[in-house]
């Protein structure tokens, strides 16, 4: 998966969660649930929507509590 495809499986599945969400506006850098106001169910449901999207599944030990979108991004790339 390239960085670009996981951004738009990111912003689909955020979409879904948050469609108030502007990614454009958001720091990439900073983590996702304080940059676009996400408790832990949205973070939750992000990941699991990206599981159910992409087949990867994001073991909960590799969560971290302060993932950027850059973070995640890379992560899916990686995987």
């Amino acid at each position: 998966m390239t960085d670009a495809e996981a951004r738009t499986v990111i912003a689909a599945v955020l979409r879904g969660i948050a469609p108030e969400v502007d990614l454009a506006m958001c720091d990439n850098t900073e983590p996702l649930g304080r940059e676009l106001d996400l408790d832990s169910m949205d973070m939750l449901a992000l990941l699991t929507g990206i599981g159910e999207r992409t087949g990867i599944d994001i073991p909960e030990t590799d969560i971290e509590a302060d993932w950027s979108l850059d973070d995640l991004a890379a992560y899916l790339v990686e995987t």
